[in-house]
């Protein structure tokens, strides 16, 4: 089976770039929270307690590499 877009982004920026370069949106209740990856990893709880569909966006520096269809 194929890695999905997000997989692909957060195998990428662990494993062959600095992950603190990367920072990731997600919703929580009304508002939107930018954390650095391992910010967001720690918060998480490795995606158990904060699931990757409620991430909104993920960027590099000012690239964006992710942004949720539909918003």
């Amino acid at each position: 089976m194929r890695k999905g877009r997000l997989e692909e982004i957060f195998s990428r920026a662990l494993h062959a770039d600095d992950p603190s370069l990367y920072f990731v949106s997600y919703r929580d209740f009304d508002s939107t929270v930018e954390l650095s990856l391992p910010e967001f990893l720690q918060a998480s709880e490795d995606f158990q307690t904060i699931p990757a569909s409620r991430i909104t966006r993920v960027r590099r520096d000012d690239d964006v590499l992710y942004i949720k269809s539909g918003l």
